[in-house]
């Protein structure tokens, strides 16, 4: 009866990293419960979050982009300037997202990412600010539950593709797709999972520039633990890869890897309304850390 109660507070408030190919709120973020990964037919749900990301880069810069994480396998790319000796950057990203239930294992979700961006560079004698704030990005999605978690591990896909890009001088849409998929198994009371995503970039025109953003692939192995029926802890690791961008043909830089620490806490506020706080610190590869709130409501 006990391990029975136990798997019934992890369905409820279980905070389970799923993989996202779509974007960014949850856009192609799975439901942070176990028991809500996909919105129950004919319903809605609210997905919003908060991301904060601060990056630091010294010495002569090749122009490779800042990589801000918006969900569990959602990112936006900053471009840099070349020749700077020192930069530092806060970047605040506001998702909202709404998801609706077409059947009891798929649902279709879409999201827009709004960005603040202020960055201060210079070398020792020339000091420069610069303070930014713009859409970013729109994605539309599908999430499909192909397996439950019974005889064998809970398999769980998705699709997404961008409605609107904005870029340095113009914006493109139907120029990036992201495919995914996850897979967990409940062990009272622990949730074993493991998310993976790519994303595919095609050229697009920039001001003139033929400019294709580098396609990039993320692999996410995570750990939840039910303290009790509100609150979980989570922890794992992120690791990343990201081709160089190109313009007019030319990379800028080369492919990068890195991998990430994240932590997790999830509160369960009450039925279909969830709180969850991630930290991420780089380990190795990018430098800077992430802090993302997230807030998923049914209704």
């Amino acid at each position: 009866m006990e391990a029975v109660l136990l798997r019934d507070n992890i369905l409820r408030v279980g905070l389970v990293s799923f993989l996202t190919m779509v974007s960014s709120v949850a856009a192609a973020d799975l439901p942070l419960t176990v028991e809500e990964l996909i919105t129950d037919k004919g319903k809605f749900k609210i997905d919003a979050s908060l991301s904060y990301a601060n990056n630091e880069r010294q010495g002569v810069m090749a122009g490779e982009p800042v990589t801000i994480q918006t969900g569990e396998t959602s990112f936006i790319t900053l471009p840099t300037q070349f020749g700077e000796s020192k930069q530092n950057i806060d970047v605040l990203v506001g998702t909202l997202g709404f998801r609706y239930g077409v059947s009891n294992e798929a649902e279709v979700y879409a999201r827009s990412s709004y960005l603040y961006k202020s960055v201060r560079s210079g070398g020792l004698s020339e000091v420069e600010k610069n303070n930014e704030n713009r859409l970013v990005d729109s994605w539309l999605g599908l999430n499909y539950q192909f397996s439950q978690d019974n005889d064998t591990p809970a398999f769980l896909g998705f699709v997404e593709g961008a409605l609107y890009e904005k870029h340095q001088q113009s914006h493109s849409s139907g120029k990036s797709w992201k495919v995914g998929a996850t897979i967990y198994r409940a062990i009272d009371p622990v949730v074993l999972s493991l998310t993976s995503s790519v994303q595919w970039n095609q050229e697009r025109d920039d001001g003139g520039i033929n400019f294709q953003p580098g396609n990039h692939a993320s692999l996410r192995p995570s750990v939840a633990f039910a303290v009790n029926d509100r609150v979980t802890l989570t922890t794992g690791f992120q690791w990343m890869s990201r081709q160089a961008d190109r313009y007019n043909n030319q990379p800028q830089g080369f492919r990068q890897t890195s991998t990430d620490v994240t932590l997790g806490l999830g509160y369960g506020v009450s039925k279909g309304n969830t709180l969850n706080l991630t930290f991420q610190a780089n380990a190795s590869g990018r430098g800077g850390s992430d802090l993302r709130l997230n807030w998923l409501y049914a209704f």
